[in-house]
């Protein structure tokens, strides 16, 4: 079981770390539309073909990867038994609800369609988070309540942090007008 676990991990290390990229990726592709005409013509095949690389090299095969891991472990241990596993199901299907519209977009801007705008697209990346949090919290503590504090501590910190990113963005916008 323990060799489960870790390639379980390892999946979900990798998995993230593609869903983390691509979408920073996506930010680029976006904005690399707005550029000169010779660069986009350069920079915008080069972000296509990285966005397919990476979806295909990394972050697709790392959520089968998990996935499958996940699966036989859940059957090992009859995981759907606990009522935080639930919680953790839910969590989930929002996740890879989540990976499945990255897919998406990636086929919109191969088709240089920009779905998104670059600033929706930063805070679109923010969203894994949410998850990776929420199903860390739940498989570590392994209890609903001990998710609902931990998950309420990390809202509060990200509605500190987005707080603090609007006041350093009003402020820089002070500055350039003086």
């Amino acid at each position: 079981m323990i060799y489960w676990k870790a390639l379980h991990l390892i999946g979900v290390v990798c998995w993230f770390a593609g869903l983390f990229y691509i979408v920073r990726l996506y930010i680029y592709h976006v904005e690399a539309f707005s550029r000169p005409k010779n660069e986009s013509d350069v920079l915008v095949p080069q972000f296509e073909l990285m966005e397919k690389r990476l979806w295909y090299g990394i972050t697709v095969p790392s959520m089968i990867i998990t996935l499958v891991a996940g699966l036989v472990l859940m059957m090992m241990v009859q995981a759907w038994m606990f009522p935080w596993f639930h919680v953790k199901v839910g969590l989930l299907v929002g996740l890879f609800s989540y990976h499945f519209y990255c897919g998406h977009l990636r086929k919109r801007l191969a088709l240089r369609v920009a779905p998104l705008s670059s600033q929706t697209l930063r805070l679109w990346n923010e969203v894994a988070t949410f998850f990776l949090v929420g199903i860390i919290l739940l498989a570590v503590t392994k209890k609903t309540i001990s998710f609902l504090y931990g998950w309420a501590v990390f809202l509060l910190l990200a509605v500190l942090i987005f707080s603090m990113i609007g006041i350093r963005k009003r402020k820089m916008k002070g500055v350039e007008r003086a």
